[in-house]
C-alpha cells in the first residue's frame, strides 16, 4: 500500500467549454472573458490525468471554491459532448 500512496494523480475540473476562431483567441489579452457553454448550476467534470472519473458541483465556502463529488463519470458522455 505504501507504493500506491506515492503515486501522483493530476486532478482537473472542467467548468465548461468554448469554441472560437483562432484569430479571436489570438486577439485576447489580459482580462478577456471567454464565454462557456455552462450555467452556474451545471455539474462539472472531474478528470484524473485528463480522464473523466467523476461528476461534481461547485461549492463556495467563504473565500474558497471547492468541488463536491456527486457521482461517477460516463467517459463516453464527456468525449461526445463537444
Amino acid at each position: 500500500m505504501s507504493q500506491l500512496g506515492a503515486v501522483r494523480v493530476e486532478l482537473s475540473v472542467v467548468l465548461g467549454r468554448s469554441a472560437m476562431p483562432i484569430s479571436q483567441f489570438l486577439r485576447m489579452g489580459r482580462g478577456a472573458v471567454i464565454p462557456l457553454d455552462a450555467n452556474e448550476d451545471d455539474p462539472v467534470w472531474i478528470l484524473a490525468n485528463n480522464h473523466p472519473v467523476a461528476r461534481g458541483e461547485i461549492v463556495i465556502q467563504g473565500d474558497h471554491v471547492a468541488v463536491s463529488i456527486t457521482g461517477p463519470a460516463d467517459p463516453s458522455e464527456f468525449y461526445h459532448s463537444t
